[in-house]
Parts: C-alpha cells; sequence; structure tokens
C-alpha cells in the first residue's frame, strides 16, 4: 500500500491466524523460514501446521511445530488427523506433540487413504470420524480444540443438513473454534453462517481467506474439494495475463476486499491459508492497512 492510499475498511479488531504446510525439501524449508520471519511481524492470533492422513508428514510436522515454539513467540496449533491410525497410535501422536508444547489442535478427519474421490473407511481401531477424534483428544487433556467448516459443503455430505449435523457433533464433543473451507463468494458464507447459528451452534466460525497464488492450479484444487470460484474472479484476473506483477496486485486486492467485506458484516476472525509464501499475504494485510508495529489496523475507513 502506498503512503497516499488509505485501508479499505476500519477493521481495528481484526484478528488474523496463518496456515502453513511442513516443507518437502531444502529450499521450501528456506522459503517456509523466510516466510514465517516475515509474517510473526503481523502478530498473528495463532499459526497451524497441517498434517497428512495417516500420519504421512508426522516428522516434518512435528519438527516445523517444534521450531515455531522454541525460535518463535507464535502460538502454534498442530494440525491432527485419524485416517489410518490406532486410538492407541494417535494418542502417541497427541503426546509427543503435547510434550514438544503443543496445546491446540486441528482436529480433522483426514482424506480417504485412496486420496480424494475414493471412499472412505475409518481403521478397524481408530477413531470413525473428526468427531470421534475431537472427543478422544478431549478426553486426553484440556486442549483448544478448532476443527474444519464447509461453506460449500464436504465433497462427501449427501446433502447440507448432513453435512451440518457433522459439525454439530464436533461442536458437541468440545471443539472450541470451526476454520473454514476457503471460498470466495461471501454470500455463500453469510448463508451458511445464518444455518450454522439456527442450529445452536454458537463456536467462532473463522473463514478461511487463499489469497490466490495460481489461479489454474486453484481451479484444479477447488474442483476437488467442492470449493466453487466465481465467475467475477476470472473477469478480474481478465487481461492480466503474462503479467505477474498484476496478477498478484488483484490476487491481494481480491483477498483484501473479501475480509473487508465480512469485517463490516461483524466478522473479526480470519484463518489466510499462506502457501507457505509471504508477499501475497503481505499485500493483503497492507491493502487492509493492518500494521506490522501493532498487528492492528490503522487509519480510517476509505
Amino acid at each position: 500500500m502506498t503512503k497516499t492510499e488509505r485501508p479499505i475498511a476500519n477493521t481495528s479488531d481484526l484478528r488474523i491466524s496463518f496456515e502453513f504446510f511442513p516443507p518437502k525439501s531444502p529450499e521450501m524449508d528456506e522459503q517456509l523460514w523466510q516466510t514465517v520471519e516475515a509474517l510473526q511481524a503481523y502478530q498473528p492470533d495463532f499459526v497451524s501446521v497441517t498434517y497428512g492422513a495417516g500420519g504421512t508428514t508426522r516428522e516434518p510436522t512435528l519438527a516445523t511445530v517444534k521450531r515455531l515454539i522454541t525460535e518463535t513467540p507464535l502460538s502454534t496449533a498442530s494440525h491432527l488427523t485419524c485416517v489410518g491410525a490406532t486410538r492407541e497410535e494417535v494418542r502417541a501422536v497427541v503426546e509427543e506433540f503435547q510434550a514438544a508444547g503443543v496445546r491446540h489442535f486441528v482436529a480433522l478427519r483426514g482424506d480417504p487413504q485412496g486420496g480424494v474421490g475414493t471412499r472412505y473407511a475409518p481403521h478397524p481401531g481408530g477413531y470413525v470420524n473428526a468427531a470421534d477424534l475431537v472427543s478422544g483428544l478431549r478426553d486426553m487433556g484440556d486442549f483448544e480444540i478448532s476443527v474444519s467448516a464447509y461453506p460449500e459443503r464436504h465433497p462427501e455430505s449427501e446433502n447440507d443438513v448432513v453435512d451440518l449435523d457433522m459439525l454439530k457433533q464436533k461442536v458437541d464433543a468440545g471443539a472450541t473454534r470451526a476454520l473454514t473451507q476457503f471460498f470466495f463468494d461471501n454470500d455463500i458464507f453469510e448463508r451458511y453462517l445464518e444455518r450454522v447459528r439456527a442450529a445452536g451452534i454458537t463456536i467462532p466460525i473463522v473463514p478461511g481467506i487463499m489469497p490466490i497464488q495460481n489461479l489454474t492450479q486453484l481451479k484444479r484444487f477447488a474442483a476437488m474439494c467442492g470449493a466453487s470460484i466465481p465467475a467475477f474472479v476470472d473477469a478480474r484476473f481478465e487481461g492480466s495475463e503474462g503479467d505477474p506483477r498484476a496478477r498478484a496486485a488483484i490476487a491481494a486486492e481480491i483477498a483484501a476486499e473479501q475480509i473487508a467485506d465480512l469485517s463490516r458484516s461483524g466478522l473479526q476472525d480470519f484463518h489466510i491459508y499462506t502457501m507457505n509464501r509471504a508477499p501475497l499475504t503481505i499485500a493483503t494485510l497492507e491493502r487492509l492497512g493492518v500494521s506490522t508495529q501493532t498487528g492492528n489496523v490503522s487509519g480510517a475507513a476509505a
């Protein structure tokens, strides 16, 4: 944001969290920690680290979480899945992460072992679903427990009623916050939130915001997880082909405008999927007027 620009909204109570994933190579490791260093200046409410279904990233996730806890001031949550694991194996993971200082888990069932689109089958000796996992975590300790929510419905849910019932089961089991799948149409989210509240679910429903790093890749990912890309997104990028700087600016504007619009509806908490890259997240926060000095938004509404 230039010196003459003003924030697009007065969101002085904004609370931001960031999601990272464990690196898979030395180059990705360097990129992650450069990103962490750049983003911690915005004083996020917390950060989370993803965990592969069946424990496929257990060691890299644990190493990343340990480093975040010991080398940064960031409140750090670890994702946890139950696919392909017994209850005893999950407990061992929880105890290991707890010993590392984790007090906040993002409890997820995880993708089917056969991959997205294949049929899910619980492990014979494991947790049946995310609600069952939340209940198990609640029995293991006094953890903060976040779960997932789907404004456009989980791809395996038969309908909205079934999907909402699963969220309610997770809340009844002890979840304290829900982080949503990314979306771009705020009307969809607001209708979803109305249904959630009407069902008696009162925990914070935190919008998941995905700044668009690569529109083509995002469309492929969205198709797999049941998220829609509205026509206005394509329209905003039209004519910017071959101009990475222009596309980055458009992506930051879309994400910032989405957050600003939702904040005007009274929402304060937002979870940003960083993809382990700082520039676009920073551009989004700067467009909102978020200061690295205080972590709050400065300036008046435009």
